[in-house]
């Protein structure tokens, strides 16, 4: 390991608390400012806390901009732009459809799932050293039409030639992997190497291993970022406290694009908004996770709890609740899983996050240009709790020089 450092982590969602977790275990002196303390409000809290190598092809893909477009002006669709005046949005809108193309999804999907891998991997080792229950029993991509199946399928025959595990399934096999949850639809993609955890107690048992290994939290947002001789010199809170350390991570998901800003770095993202319900007394709790193909909304079953999660509104940093569109999410899984019917969400207060969103699909992991003692990390889209433990030790092993993984593709300035 190179010399111990001092090192400042601005934010403290998956992303943030992974990063302080190995480098506060390699023996660096890690702070991480959050916020403020009720780090539960953070982006990682509420997602469907899936882990994913499925996820091989990048958000920016054929097909995505036209099937958005369908789905525009329907209130209750699992997809939105919202309209506004924004120079910024028109920018990602053009690098979006830039890189909406099958050459794309080539030259990310190896990648993607090198990353995804190595992250479940150690998503794995984490549980057991952490000691948090980790759920894997794979995931099912259902779909309730024979057009989708054999979308999904087609998907499946890619992931098989790169080497990952996946099923086309009848709608006996289906019955047959999740016997615990009445399920309408034609079949489904099994996807074995897929897993799911609870975000809060992911959350907590990162929290415990940094203190455990010394590292420090601090509560404030941070204002300014004060730069000189091509180094971060001290990070400003909107108190007025100033920090200072040897390395400097952005790790604040979508409010890194601010920070960057002010010393000269284009981030191009945009939030994506997500809702979730979580049902306290499911009626029959599945015991895999799903992903509902024409609906597209997540299902996560949490211990005695059932986590309903969907929608990708492009909006900035808006985070108001659309009430159609989570009355959409609610009948998509109402469709899918007829035992349950819309009022049972009745009196459940939603969750709404905001995933950051890059216009390739792909994190920003790495350097910034300009400035020796400052790394990026963000950019996930809806990766972020998946891939937050491969980040973690890939910055971790940028401060002691090589990464395992070429990230040449994640570089911060590559806009």
């Amino acid at each position: 390991m190179a010399t111990s450092q001092e090192i400042l982590i601005i934010g403290g969602g998956v992303v943030g608390l992974s990063t302080a977790h190995y480098l506060a275990k390699a023996g660096h002196q890690v702070r991480v400012i959050e916020r403020d303390d009720t780090h539960a409000k953070s982006c990682s809290e509420g997602n469907a806390g899936m882990i994913v190598p499925s996820h091989f092809i990048p958000l920016a893909a054929p097909g995505v901009i036209t099937q958005g477009l369908k789905w525009m002006f329907n209130p209750k669709s699992p997809f939105f732009l919202r309209p506004r005046f924004s120079p910024t949005l028109a920018r990602w809108i053009w690098l979006f459809a830039k890189h909406s193309t099958k050459k794309h999804v080539a030259n990310t999907q190896e990648l993607l799932r090198d990353l995804s891998l190595e992250s479940r991997r150690l998503h794995v080792e984490l549980a057991e050293q952490e000691d948090f229950p980790l759920i894997q029993k794979g995931l099912l991509m259902l779909c309730k039409s024979e057009a989708g199946l054999e979308e999904e399928a087609e998907v499946a025959e890619h992931a098989l030639q790169l080497g990952l595990q996946a099923e086309v399934c009848d709608a006996a096999r289906v019955r047959e992997l999740e016997p615990a949850a009445d399920i309408d639809a034609k079949g489904a993609v099994w996807w074995p190497q897929d897993c799911h955890l609870s975000p809060q107690k992911f959350i907590t048992a990162l929290r415990q291993s940094i203190e455990q290994h010394g590292g420090q939290f601090i509560n404030g947002e941070v204002a300014k970022l004060t730069e000189a001789q091509g180094r971060i010199q001290s990070v400003t809170t909107k108190s007025g406290a100033t920090h200072s350390a040897d390395t400097i991570i952005l790790a604040g998901g979508i409010d890194t694009t601010d920070l960057a800003q002010q010393i000269g770095l284009s981030l191009p993202m945009q939030g994506g908004k997500g809702y979730s319900l979580t049902l306290p007394e499911p009626i029959a709790n599945p015991q895999l996770c799903s992903l509902l193909k024409e609906g597209r909304v997540a299902v996560t079953p949490m211990g005695d709890s059932l986590r309903v999660a969907g929608t990708m509104e492009i909006c900035g940093k808006n985070t108001s609740v659309s009430k159609a569109r989570l009355q959409g999410v609610i009948e998509a899984f109402c469709n899918f899983y007829p035992q349950y019917k819309p009022s049972d969400f009745q009196g459940l207060e939603p969750w709404v996050g905001l995933r950051p969103c890059s216009p390739d699909g792909l994190p920003y992991l790495g350097y910034a240009p300009k400035h020796k003692n400052l790394i990026i990390a963000t950019g996930h889209s809806m990766m972020g709790l998946s891939l937050a433990p491969v980040t973690g030790k890939l910055v971790a092993e940028l401060i002691d020089g090589n990464t395992s993984i070429n990230i040449g593709q994640l570089d911060p300035a590559r806009f």
